[in-house]
């Protein structure tokens, strides 16, 4: 008889497998794998049932608030809410590189608002695109600012990562993203120094090659001055009321008076009828978003299969105590930070439900097993994972956004790999200063 322990580690190791490969959706991967592995450890149907229930139970909040999250967030961004503040912080750039690159930092978090990837690399790259191309500069730059910042703002609750840890710990993602507020702020700030150095970089480049002219410097995309068909159709009460609920949403949430689900189910009911006012209307607005909701949702439904498993059956658990035995004793208590200075090149072989519903469980079993808290191990991995999720080649938005631009994969990780990686190690050392990281 296979000891817990080994068989937990073959369906970790089992699941990973068939997420890299892409030869089955996460779901079936997320489902079948901790039922089999469950049956081999000599589990019958009614523990298995048990352990399932225990699982979906404590994920099932997430996933809520995963689809009314991404509902809200669509019915703002159709309504025109953000194009207002991107097209102005466009304006104000002026064409010149400097201004640019900073205008795209602060576009780029502006857009990823609603922790789409997909919706941030639509909104910001055709806006974007001819202004750099007018301008001769390098179009992997703005892939990279934008990376940036959408994985800054990708530690909302509402987005991927931080929705994904709350499944793991069965914690609000809501009171995960207080401590890391104050952090996205200063990462923020940094980026756009970061931007300015980058494109100081820049304007020596076109120097160099000989193709930097006033005329250069002072064109500026025709998309810049111009009203886009939402802001026209959109009146200025409409907008000025989007942005109060908007706020209103995010502010509830940061205090954390109210389930983030019923947060967001609030604002949903809210904003369909007010920009909405025909049910017809109203029911399409639901129909659009709701791919991309049902998505994130059944994934996050089906990893709480996956975990409450491990968890219940006692594989987590015993694997931990097992590494635990195995590794030197001075290296387990900074295990978690370990693998958060390495996120960044995990980005390229782990996929993110990989990461989050494989990795973390374990390095959490294993840190807290000599006093480190649940909270800094999920902060370690997340901080140093976070900002290399759009040089993945593993992330579908990537891909749209090299399509967007005319750009090519193996050339984006070339420029951006590396200051996207040092970023990430910036920021988990500011973790550890802000006490959001800490050691056993």
């Amino acid at each position: 008889m296979f000891s817990l322990s080994f068989i937990g580690l073959i369906a970790i190791v089992a699941v990973v497998a068939l997420l890299i490969s892409k030869k089955v959706s996460p779901i079936v991967a997320f489902t079948l794998i901790p039922i089999i592995a469950a049956a081999v450890a000599g589990f019958d149907l009614n523990d298995i049932g048990s352990f399932f229930s225990v699982g979906v139970n404590d994920v099932i909040s997430v996933a809520v608030m995963f689809i009314f999250a991404i509902l809200f967030f669509g019915i703002m961004q159709d309504a025109g809410l953000f194009d207002p503040v991107i097209n102005k912080v466009l304006a104000l750039s002026k064409g010149n590189v400097i201004g640019v690159a900073v205008a795209t930092v602060i576009v780029a978090c502006v857009a990823h608002l609603d922790g789409s990837g997909a919706t941030t690399f639509l909104l910001t790259i055709p806006a974007l695109l001819p202004t750099y191309k007018r301008l001769q500069m390098s179009p992997y730059l703005l892939l990279l600012l934008v990376g940036l910042g959408a994985s800054i703002m990708n530690m909302v609750p509402w987005a991927g990562p931080v929705a994904r840890v709350g499944t793991v710990l069965n914690m609000s993602a809501g009171e995960l993203w207080l401590p890391l507020i104050p952090l996205q702020l200063i990462g923020i700030a940094l980026l756009i120094g970061l931007a300015v150095l980058l494109a100081i970089r820049e304007k020596k480049r076109i120097a160099n090659r000989h193709v930097w002219n006033e005329a250069a410097a002072t064109a500026y995309a025709a998309n810049d001055s111009k009203e886009t068909e939402s802001q026209k159709k959109a009146g200025a009460l409409q907008m000025t009321v989007n942005a109060l609920l908007m706020a209103a949403v995010i502010i509830v949430l940061a205090i954390d008076v109210l389930p983030a689900p019923l947060v967001f189910m609030l604002g949903v009911a809210l904003a369909l009828p007010f920009n909405l006012r025909n049910v017809d209307d109203q029911m399409e607005a639901i129909k659009k978003h709701a791919p991309n909701a049902l998505m994130m949702a059944t994934i996050i439904i089906a990893a709480g299969c996956f975990l409450g498993i491990l968890n219940e059956s006692g594989m987590l658990q015993a694997l931990a105590v097992d590494i635990v035995g195995v590794l030197p004793h001075a290296v387990v208590p900074y295990i978690h930070v370990i693998i958060g200075f390495f996120g960044v090149p995990f980005d390229l072989i782990l996929s993110t439900d990989a990461y989050y519903f494989a990795l973390l469980p374990l390095v959490e079993q294993i840190v807290t097993e000599v006093g480190v808290s649940s909270t800094s191990a999920a902060y370690a991995l997340v901080i140093g994972n976070i900002i290399g999720t759009f040089v993945s080649p593993l992330a579908p938005a990537v891909w749209l956004a090299l399509q967007l631009a005319g750009l090519e994969m193996g050339k984006h990780i070339r420029y951006s790999f590396f200051i996207m990686w040092g970023f990430s190690i910036v920021m988990l050392v500011i973790a550890y200063i802000l006490g959001i990281i800490t050691f056993a």
